[in-house]
């Protein structure tokens, strides 16, 4: 028997094993349907630290369930009383996705699923020619809401332990929650590139 045959074999049958695995990597995202102020908003990076479990349904498909710390946020520029401004906004998550897991192959998974984020803290950084202005919170008041479904897919590539993944997950509710926050309403958007390790 050869070793690329024996290779194919035991990672054919590591997709019929229950398996967790951690993962790290960078988000690229952004926020759209804004509308209030008007601002010109630009994709920023953010961290992406989590973990992730699949359970076989059978040989090609199974369930992925995943917790992720994830950064989200946004940069944007504009005039107010005459002065340029840039604004950063950095918003720290919960995020977690069900995915649906599809196995082709044994190197190759396609997934899908309803994404559940939880909002931990957001940081505001607004700066001009003249004054710079950092505030930093965590929510208590009901008019952003903490709580968002949204929906994810991406693919995996598995190369037997290790693990490139790749995501792409839009916010379907907005996030000012009864509309009364003088903060934009505005919707999150991200790409997810990641490295991680399956035990």
């Amino acid at each position: 028997m050869s070793l690329s045959t024996i290779a194919q074999e035991t990672t054919s049958e590591n997709r019929d094993k229950l398996k967790i695995g951690i993962k790290g990597g960078l988000n690229y995202a952004n926020v759209y349907d804004s509308e209030g102020e008007e601002f010109k908003a630009d994709p920023k990076f953010g961290l992406a630290l989590g973990a992730f479990l699949t359970i076989p349904i059978g040989t090609t498909i199974g369930i992925q369930p995943e917790v992720v710390f994830s950064q989200k946020g946004f940069s944007a520029t504009g005039k107010i009383l005459g002065l340029n401004y840039d604004f950063k906004r950095t918003t720290n998550y919960i995020d977690v996705p069900i995915f649906l897991a599809l196995k082709p192959s044994e190197f190759f998974t396609i997934l899908a699923g309803p994404q559940f984020s939880y909002l931990l803290s957001r940081k505001d950084v607004f700066a001009t020619a003249i004054t710079t202005i950092e505030q930093e919170q965590e929510f208590e008041n009901d008019n952003i809401r903490k709580n968002t479904l949204g929906v994810s897919v991406g693919i995996d590539l598995n190369f037997s332990s290790l693990v490139l993944g790749a995501r792409a997950a839009w916010d379907l509710q907005n996030n000012n929650g009864d509309g009364t926050s003088v903060t934009p309403r505005y919707k999150n958007q991200w790409i997810q590139a990641t490295v991680g390790f399956r035990f």
